[in-house]
Formats: structure tokens, C-alpha cells, sequence
């Protein structure tokens, strides 16, 4: 018979490669659910800058850069093209209103003058020939009338004398009417001069009244273009400094052409240009200041322009109180533009950071100072010196706020 054979207890190597497999997937499942798997990046700590969040008052303001100018700019157009032969005052020169700045020449001008000038000569001989004729056709006109009541007169009388002769049976009946109708064609001959005369004299009269309307209308006319030969006189509008001029003896200068501006040197204001960020912000009546030689300057914002150009609006301020003493067209002011009043607010310091974040997020060190970890925050009004944080930072964290381009998309920092 045969013996059986007992199988041998113990671990044999398909056990041992079983386990080991086992405990991999075990290591690698409690690695991914309690292990650090954040991305990480080990940084000099020497090279960052960072700063503390404190909680304080946030002045709403920002900094500008201004611009002193004139508080009123009037530009110096001329009214007649033509080309220059004279200039009496130069650039920087103080002008009073009225004052001639330089003078054109315009050939043109003076031929069309000079034609103006032979038509209202031709215009004012017709005139002078049509009254002559006027008064030679009335005083004809007149003597035929004259000639026609003389002979009614005669032939009146006669038909009178005639109809009594007639009545007294002295004269025959034929010599009776033959008076009567010359009397009646004397008559109607009569009425029809003083009719015709009236007429002409009515047609000559008005020939007369229209020639003098032509001849008014042209003498307005010419002395219009009289008044644009006085306007080759190029003078100052309105009483100021000449603050540029466009006018080279020779130059042609075209009609309407800008060729100078002269300033009002009675008041100032300061010009400035203003991120387009700000644009809903910034309005009309802004209080703003600047300091210069320890004393302190007040300023209105004046006006605003509606139009942005290369991300920037343009303003005007005013001085509100007293202004510096020396004050010069073309002095730059640094100054603080109040935006808002004052109010209690978690602050961070304003970094490069912000370029690279856009303010959506930071680096927050850890109390250990060993490491630094991203957080999510949302940052609201801003000022030269600091971002107002709204949520995801608490007073006395520290944030890393220089640059972050050198960080990739890293969750951890090291801080060595």
C-alpha cells in the first residue's frame, strides 16, 4: 500500500510576494488619503519680501502727478490766409486785448477788393445816369402835360363860347359841335398825359429805390471786405502772455489756422491724468493736497474728461485756498486725491505680488516661519501704501508680498 505524504506547514514565497503587494497597496491608499501630496518649492527666505497684515485706518487716496497750467488757454486763430511780413511780438511777451501780434499779406484779397471797389463805381454811375434820365423824361413828361391842360383850357373856353352862340341861334350847328369834340379829345388827351406821366414817374422811381438797395448791398459788402484787410492785422483776443506763436516772416499761414495761444496768467490750475481703473470713482469736487516747502496746499478737482486714451483720463484742479508764491506755468506737483473718508480696515502693505495674483490670492507664512501656503483672499480699495483686505487674512498673519513669478503654480513654499 502506499504511504501517504503530509503536506509541510509554513510560509512558502508565493505568501511572502502576496503580503509585500498587499502592504504596498495599503502604504500607497493611506499615503493618498492621509499623506502631505501638496506641489512644494523650497525658496531663499532672504530674498522675500514680507510684510504684516495690521488693522488701522485706510485713507482712500491716491497719488498723482499734476501739471501747472494757465487757468484759461485761449488759442490764436487767423481769420484770412495770407503770408507773413511782420512780427511785432514774440512768444512770452506779455500782449494787451486788441494788441497786433503779426500781419499778413493776400494779394487775393486785394484784387477782390479792387474788383468790389470798380463795381460799386460802375453800380453808382448807373445810378447817377438813371436818375438823369429820370428827371429828363419828367420834366418832358410834364411839359406835355402842361401842353395838353393849355389846350383843354382853349378848347373849354371855346366849346363855352360856342354853346352860347348856339343857344342864341348865332353860329350853325356844325361850327357848335365841331367846338364840343375838341373839347372832348382835349379832355381825354388831358386825363391820358397825367396818367402816363404818374406812371413813369412811378417806373423811374422804383428803378431808383431798387438801384440804391444794389448799391447799399455792395457797399456793405465792401466795406466787409474792408474789415478782412483789417483782419490781416492778427491781434490778441483777450489780455495774457503769448505762450506760443506759429508766425516766420514768409510763412503762408491758411484761413482758421491755429498759430498761437495766449494764457491767462490771472489764476492757475494743475493738470493730471488718472489710471482708468479710478474712472467711477473720481468725480467732480474731490478734494486733493500736495506739500511743498512745509506748507501744506489745497485743491478742487475741477473737471473730469470723459475720454480714455492708452488706459488714462485726463483732470483739472484748482486751488481751493492760497497757492504757492512762485508759482510757474509748467512746475509739477506731487498730490494725494482724496477719494473717500477714512475708515477702520485690515491693511497689507502693496507689493509686487499683485502683478502676478492680480490680488486674488497670496502666500501666507506660517506662525513656525518655516513654510508659506497659498490662500485665497479678496482684496477692495487700494492707496500708495496698502490693499484693504476684505476676507482671507486676519490681523498679524504675514504674507510673502514681492514677487511671485519665480513660484510657478506651486501650493507650498519651504522657507529656508
Amino acid at each position: 500500500m502506499d504511504t501517504p505524504i503530509e503536506k509541510k506547514k509554513g510560509i512558502k514565497r508565493k505568501h511572502i510576494i502576496i503580503g509585500g503587494l498587499v502592504a504596498f497597496v495599503l502604504y500607497f491608499i493611506s499615503h493618498i488619503a492621509f499623506g502631505d501630496n501638496v506641489s512644494t518649492l523650497k525658496v531663499d527666505k532672504e530674498k522675500l519680501t514680507i510684510a504684516q497684515v495690521i488693522k488701522d485706518k485706510f485713507n482712500d487716496y491716491i497719488s498723482l502727478s499734476g501739471q501747472v497750467s494757465p487757468i484759461t488757454t485761449v488759442y490764436l486763430g487767423a481769420y484770412e490766409g495770407g503770408r507773413v511780413t511782420d512780427v511785432l511780438i514774440e512768444e512770452g511777451s506779455m500782449v494787451k486785448k486788441g494788441e497786433v501780434i503779426f500781419r499778413l499779406e493776400n494779394r487775393e484779397l486785394y484784387g477782390q477788393i479792387l474788383n468790389s471797389e470798380t463795381n460799386l463805381a460802375t453800380k453808382e454811375n448807373s445810378l447817377r445816369q438813371t436818375q438823369i434820365d429820370f428827371e429828363t423824361k419828367r420834366n418832358t413828361a410834364q411839359k406835355s402835360l402842361l401842353d395838353a391842360e393849355y389846350r383843354l383850357k382853349q378848347s373849354k373856353r371855346k366849346y363855352e363860347q360856342y354853346q352860347a352862340l348856339y343857344d342864341d341861334e348865332l353860329i350853325a350847328r356844325e361850327e357848335f359841335l365841331r367846338a364840343k369834340e375838341d373839347f372832348e379829345l382835349s379832355q381825354k388827351s388831358y386825363e391820358v398825359h397825367k396818367f402816363q406821366t404818374g406812371q413813369d414817374s412811378l417806373r423811374n422811381m422804383g428803378s431808383i429805390k431798387d438801384l440804391s438797395r444794389d448799391l447799399g448791398r455792395m457797399k456793405r459788402a465792401l466795406s466787409m471786405e474792408y474789415e478782412r484787410i483789417e483782419n490781416l492785422n492778427v491781434k490778441a483776443p483777450i489780455a495774457g502772455q503769448l505762450g506760443f506763436l506759429d508766425a516766420e516772416i514768409g510763412k503762408q499761414v491758411g484761413k482758421g489756422q491755429n498759430v498761437g495761444q495766449i494764457n491767462v496768467l490771472s489764476d492757475f490750475k494743475v493738470e493730471s491724468q488718472i489710471d482708468e481703473h479710478y474712472i467711477d470713482r473720481v468725480k467732480r469736487g474731490l478734494m486733493a493736497t500736495f506739500d511743498r516747502n512745509d506748507t501744506v496746499y489745497k485743491l478742487r478737482l475741477r473737471k473730469v474728461y470723459p475720454e480714455v486714451r492708452d488706459g488714462k483720463f485726463d483732470v483739472d484742479l484748482v486751488f481751493d485756498d492760497h497757492k504757492p508764491a512762485n508759482i510757474r506755468t509748467g512746475q509739477s506737483y506731487y498730490i494725494k486725491l482724496q477719494l473717500g473718508a477714512p475708515s477702520e480696515a485690515l491693511l497689507l502693505p502693496k507689493g509686487a505680488f499683485f502683478g502676478s495674483t492680480g490680488g486674488q490670492w497670496v502666500y501666507v507664512v506660517d506662525s513656525s516661519g518655516e513654510f508659506a501656503i497659498k490662500r485665497n483672499v479678496k482684496i477692495g480699495k487700494q492707496n500708495p501704501q496698502y490693499y484693504e483686505i476684505i476676507e482671507g487674512l486676519d490681523a498679524s498673519e504675514t504674507v510673502i508680498i514681492s514677487s511671485y513669478d519665480n513660484f510657478g503654480d506651486n501650493d507650498k513654499l519651504i522657507l529656508r
